[in-house]
């Protein structure tokens, strides 16, 4: 057996926090702590680099893990940013149950030892300036979502700061609205990709973009996949005799918002999934249950979209 074929699996686990990253390495169980800057980012990819582990597992964190995680890609490392629930799940699994970043860093580790979740491919950064286009936007909404549920209990003079902020929103997501657009025009691949997308009646400029920054591996999965990575595939729920509710969990929050935005619309104006949605309501399922299966059926089809390079086809829906 020669050297290489002896040497030993490494899988890394970093806790990430605002200020600092907490490493474990599961097979050697060194600990590890350096700064979340760009100078400490840079001194723990060179030492990852020197052990070239299988495996670098890190926790979604509200976007403090962005810069190590990309910093890692453009580096050559195998990076899988994971969910932090998966983690919790795992943790009380095999009863890991004391909490300190350290002890974090080695649950993730672990974690990802056993489990090897799948290494994401790296997204390119007009990618990544696009889902913060996204994001932001989203955010921008929000905030006026808030501001106007304020305005019934303001007193007169709030209720003008109030509105002359929800008019600032206002033109705040209008123009990020045309930054987004001028983004998809501008590359190529998007710019077919959103073409073909916003030929099936109910999306739209925004679902386009989003599915395109946050949902990049749509057209290059079968439809069970990307419908577990929307979180839109249901779940049995088993036991003995015991038959459960199928349910929807997982998956990414910010698709599965638009996608279903998108449905509600698609529901009124797409025959196909307006068909579909009728036949489930006759059938006497819950109203959410049958809204849930158009999300599926309606990403089911933008998959096959871009997959095959065809714009929509009310074919596909069969």
């Amino acid at each position: 057996m020669g050297v290489d074929e002896m040497k030993t699996e490494e899988f890394v686990g970093i806790d990430v926090s605002k200020g600092r990253l907490d490493i474990c390495l599961h097979t050697s169980g060194e600990l590890l702590s350096v700064p979340n800057d760009v100078d400490g980012i840079e001194e723990l990819v060179r030492k990852l680099n020197s052990i070239a582990p299988s495996l670098v597992a890190l926790e979604a964190t509200g976007g403090y893990e962005t810069v190590f995680a990309t910093t890692a890609y453009a580096a050559g490392l195998p990076v899988a940013v994971i969910n932090p629930r998966q983690v919790r799940d795992f943790a009380k699994a095999t009863g890991m149950l004391a909490k300190t970043d350290a002890l974090d860093a080695k649950v993730i580790a672990r974690f990802a030892a056993m489990v090897k979740p799948d290494v994401r491919a790296r997204r390119d950064e007009e990618t990544d300036a696009l889902a913060g286009m996204v994001a932001r936007r989203r955010q921008l909404v929000s905030m006026r979502v808030q501001e106007k549920n304020r305005l019934a209990g303001a007193n007169p003079r709030q209720k003008a700061d109030i509105k002359e902020h929800v008019s600032w929103l206002d033109e705040r997501i209008r123009l990020l609205e045309i930054d987004l657009t001028a983004a998809l025009r501008e590359s190529n691949a998007w710019r077919v990709q959103e073409d073909l997308l916003k030929t099936a009646p109910g999306i739209g400029s925004i679902t386009s973009a989003t599915l395109l920054a946050l949902l990049p591996e749509l057209g290059h999965l079968n439809r069970s996949e990307i419908a577990a990575l929307a979180g839109v595939a249901p779940f049995n729920r088993d036991s003995g005799q015991y038959r459960g509710k199928r349910m929807i969990w997982g998956g990414r929050a910010e698709v599965r918002s638009v996608l279903y935005m998108a449905t509600l619309s698609a529901i009124r104006f797409n025959e196909p999934i307006k068909a579909l949605h009728a036949r489930l309501i006759a059938r006497g399922k819950a109203p959410k249950v049958a809204i849930v299966a158009c999300m599926r059926k309606l990403l089911t089809i933008l998959n096959a979209m871009l997959k095959s390079n065809t714009p929509w086809n009310p074919q596909l829906a069969t």
